[in-house]
């Protein structure tokens, strides 16, 4: 009998084995990829998913719903975006068959100066408070989006997201993390503790959270456009709010402040082509390390090696270098954007990567001439457009500074300018900051294939490499990709001033094997299960032009989906 149950045992447990491996491939698959007809959302959040895809059925089009799906997230998920911070996209417009990117990041104040600076004796730009707010990009990012492409009204497009902020929301668990994490450095600010904490404590996971100050911000948008925000009552409220705190921020800031149309820039990797925007943010890191890592033959390299994993953190040293020296608000500095994502280039930095040892020296290359909270979201529609998007306050409540009756958080993202003058990302007063947020593209062929991004801080780039390595080089499918556990790199040098401090530390999700890990430390790396704060959020859509369907993934670190119709 015990024989009989262990056969039946075995049987059971292989039939399991079998069907999980049938449906989703790898063992560490969390789902199936999505698979529809007609348009495909995926964002960080089920509300602002379905928000995207209702947009779509009725008669909007991928970029109307990439905006409804961004308005909702700013009201579900306020730690992580909202119309304080900034954006960035990169869209297919069917029409033209062609890529258009915008930056849609806001500028330093014009009346803070270096010399403001030294004044308060300050030799780094503080995380919160005043300081380091920078003009919110989103808004102004909305509306050029929808002057170029958009098709229902900003009414229709903003209803869910009011809705949501008026009548109220289940709080889901990463954002009631992040309130409860909040509370012991916000409690006593007076205008953050009244929006986000109501009761006096911090919201708990399947509370319903209202924020009706939000509603009235966001309808006041609807109803009057973006001027609303950069010219009438919202600019005024925040002008009068940073007069009597002590900032910076002034109505001329805003009403000056624009969002830019920038050509994306891409490279090649193994017959596809990867797209990404130019600086001030760090896109063309994906574009640098790729270029590398295109050198080294990865087909006979088994995935989540020692080999695997030191290549990548060893390109990804090297690029993260370049990106330390250069990338900065191009209005401030030569960028020498064609040079560092060259092939010769990547070629002569990819001698300076040794077989089994880790570099603890390597530098920026001469070209003649830390944890973020973001999200990502991607959009497509029947008429085979498709919308990267990327929108962040910076880090968890951004600044945390709260403007009387407004409903949002103001963005700290100028805290990423280095106060160490003669460098390209030195501050300076109406510049642009260094930008970690970066949608990505892929195109074969001259077609669209497939729009992601990776949110994570300056993870990100880490994060896209591993997603194309994962599917190129190692035969994921896009839900296989994000699932796969992810490696992280930190030491490198920071575009705000901080120095490299040798190997690093290479921090690995749980999934890699001890002997790789074993192996690693012998040729000279750190290792550490640590986690070092997030391996970020993915989203993905696939466009298969054989069958005419989209593939649509969602990363199961978040608490959002794919959806499609």
């Amino acid at each position: 009998m015990k024989k009989l149950f262990a056969c039946l045992f075995i049987l059971f447990i292989t039939a399991q084995t079998f069907s999980q491996d049938r449906l989703t491939g790898k063992s560490f698959a969390t789902r199936s990829e999505v698979i529809a007809q007609h348009g495909m959302a995926c964002t960080s959040h089920p509300l602002a998913t379905m928000a995207a895809i209702d947009i779509l059925k009725h008669g909007g089009n991928a970029i109307d719903a990439a905006i409804a799906a961004n308005a909702v997230l700013g009201v579900v998920e306020p730690e992580m975006n909202g119309i304080g911070g900034d954006l960035f996209a990169i869209v297919y417009d069917a029409k033209t068959k062609k890529l258009y990117g915008l930056n849609a990041s806001g500028h330093s104040p014009y009346s803070l100066t270096m010399d403001e600076f030294k004044k308060k004796n300050i030799t780094s730009i503080p995380t919160y408070g005043v300081l380091p707010v920078s003009v919110p990009g989103c808004v102004d990012g909305w509306f050029a989006l929808h002057a170029k492409f958009g098709k229902l009204n900003m009414q229709q497009i903003l209803a869910p997201a009011i809705d949501y902020a008026r009548n109220g929301f289940p709080l889901a668990d990463e954002a009631a993390y992040y309130f409860n994490e909040a509370y012991q450095t916000y409690a006593s600010n007076k205008n953050f503790a009244q929006l986000y904490y109501p009761n006096g404590k911090s919201p708990q996971r399947g509370d319903i959270f209202k924020n009706t100050q939000l509603a009235n911000t966001l309808n006041k948008i609807a109803v009057e456009g973006r001027d609303a925000f950069y010219k009438g009552d919202i600019a005024k409220a925040i002008d009068a709010f940073m007069q009597k705190n002590g900032g910076y921020i002034s109505y001329k800031d805003l009403a000056n402040d624009s969002a830019t149309w920038v050509e994306p820039v891409s490279t090649t990797y193994r017959g596809y082509r990867v797209w990404e925007l130019p600086p001030n943010g760090q896109g063309i890191t994906v574009l640098q390390m790729l270029n590398i890592l295109e050198g080294f033959n990865l087909s006979k390299i088994e995935y989540g090696s020692a080999e695997h994993i030191h290549l990548f953190v060893e390109a990804k040293k090297l690029a993260y270098e370049d990106r330390a020296k250069y990338y900065a608000d191009p209005a401030f500095a030569k960028i020498p954007v064609d040079e560092l994502i060259s092939k010769k280039y990547a070629d002569e930095r990819r001698k300076l990567i040794q077989p089994k040892h880790a570099s603890d020296n390597f530098t920026a290359g001469d070209v003649s001439l830390k944890d973020g909270e973001t999200v990502y979201l991607t959009v497509a529609d029947s008429a085979g457009n498709m919308v990267s998007l990327i929108q962040s306050n910076y880090l968890a409540f951004g600044s945390g500074v709260v403007v009387d009756s407004l409903g949002f958080v103001l963005q700290n993202r100028g805290r990423l300018f280095t106060l160490e003058e003669g460098k390209n990302n030195s501050y300076a007063p109406h510049k642009r900051p260094f930008h970690t947020i970066i949608p990505a593209f892929v195109t074969k062929d001259d077609k669209p294939y497939m729009s992601f991004g990776v949110m994570g801080g300056a993870f990100q780039p880490m994060g896209q490499v591993e997603i194309l390595m994962n599917m190129i080089d190692f035969g994921m499918n896009e839900q296989e990709a994000g699932d796969a556990p992810r490696i992280d790199h930190q030491g490198s040098s920071e575009p705000t001033g901080t120095k490299s401090n040798g190997v690093g530390t290479i921090y690995l999700e749980s999934g890699f094997s001890f002997e790789t890990i074993r192996t690693l430390m012998e040729w000279g790396h750190k290792v550490s299960y640590e986690i070092p704060g997030s391996y970020g959020g993915y989203q993905c859509i696939r466009y298969d032009a054989e069958h005419k369907v989209y593939y649509g993934a969602s990363d199961a670190r978040k608490d959002g989906m794919a959806a499609g119709y």
